[in-house]
């Protein structure tokens, strides 16, 4: 086992640091209020190459693996998640979707778009009655001579409304029976492809969460990736990526919390001396390292399988079940540490513990999780 980071990753590791810290930092707050999606900032990033950090460079991505990925994600998600959720989101999602499963014709037509950052990407699996019961899905897609017609709606999704292409998952069997979806491409200005209401959230309030709307949608079956019936595999697949990518918000955020909550209890006197000092801080802050180092190295065996395409599906639960769970302790501890200050916006410690919670429901729930992983279990 190696953890020495390599030259390349701490340079990359830099990069979005000081990108965070640059684009992001000064008015994080101000899109936070006002519930702004900074298209610009994602433009920026994809200069930087960062919304296609997987994607080979001969398709105009960074070539990158999912170790340089998860420092990204981690570092820009310390400063702002809300911004780290949308640049994961656009990767491993839309844009991995589409590279993973799509033909070469497909690919060049829509990948370089993708990981340069000239469109956005969203992802529509959720709709309003099928959450974790995405087999359930009533948004259909029906063949009509050499097109498909696609009728339905999508909600909860990630760029919804400022998202070019969407890849969306439809029923194209009768519900309850095996193979039933298919995935297609939809592009921005196809007639009846619309977006709905906007979520008004508790946090990540800066990444765009809308409807998605189908009303008979005509998509010419060079859209489809992959065979008919497929769909939801191929989703499965892409949410077992997708866990690492919640697992690097997650981790981005319980150090970001953990290093401002560290900072104040070294600078906060009380009774003589900082509160650091103090054995019930200095144990919640002894906790919260902890759990940052554990999150991490699951993180990191997780990626080390997805790098090397050896099965992962276990790996990716635990890495964000455990992650997501942890980064909702440390940002309430955090919390707990400022004390009246940590519930004022004039520190970070109430944006970091809003925005933690979406990690235990985003891409498949706690709940989720732990059934992936005991129904493993027990195959073993």
């Amino acid at each position: 086992m190696n953890f020495e980071i390599n030259e390349n990753q701490k340079i990359i590791a830099e990069s979005a640091r000081e990108f965070a810290k640059q684009y992001i930092e000064p008015q994080m707050m101000e899109w936070d209020e006002s519930q702004h999606f900074p298209v610009e900032v994602f433009k920026k990033a994809g200069e930087m190459g960062f919304m296609g950090i997987l994607v080979p460079e001969e398709l105009g991505g960074s070539g990158l693996s999912y170790d340089e990925y998860v420092s990204i994600v981690d570092e820009i998600s310390q400063v702002d998640p809300s911004i780290g959720l949308s640049i994961a989101a656009h990767n491993s999602l839309c844009t991995n979707h589409i590279l993973t499963f799509g033909n070469e014709e497909q690919k060049k037509k829509w990948i370089p778009q993708l990981a340069t950052g000239e469109v956005i990407g969203a992802w529509g699996l959720t709709e309003h009655n099928t959450g974790s019961d995405a087999g359930g899905m009533n948004t259909t897609a029906k063949k009509d001579g050499d097109d498909w017609v696609i009728n339905g709606a999508k909600n909860f999704i990630t760029h919804a409304i400022s998202g070019d292409i969407a890849v969306v998952m439809t029923r194209t069997g009768e519900k309850g029976t095996s193979n039933n979806a298919t995935a297609f491409v939809l592009e921005k200005g196809m007639h009846g492809f619309t977006s709905g209401k906007k979520e008004n959230k508790l946090g990540m309030r800066a990444s765009e969460t809308a409807e998605l709307i189908f009303d008979n949608v005509r998509v010419p079956d060079s859209h489809r990736l992959g065979e008919v019936g497929e769909g939801f595999k191929q989703a499965l697949k892409i949410l077992d990526g997708g866990r690492i990518s919640i697992a690097a918000l997650s981790l981005g955020i319980a150090k970001g919390a953990y290093k401002a909550a560290l900072k104040y209890a070294k600078e906060r006197h009380q009774f003589g001396q900082a509160i650091a000092n103090f054995q019930a801080i200095n144990f919640k802050l002894a906790e919260m390292a902890t759990d940052i180092e554990a999150s991490e190295l699951l993180i990191q065996k997780a990626s080390y399988l997805k790098n090397n395409d050896l099965p992962m599906t276990t790996e990716g639960a635990m890495a964000k079940y455990y992650a997501s769970e942890a980064c909702v302790r440390i940002a309430n501890e955090a919390v707990q540490i400022f004390g009246g200050y940590g519930y004022t916006k004039d520190f970070p410690a109430e944006k970091y513990y809003r925005d933690s919670k979406l990690c235990t429901i985003g891409e498949g729930t706690t709940e989720i999780q732990k059934l992936v992983i005991g129904r493993n279990i027990l195959k073993d």
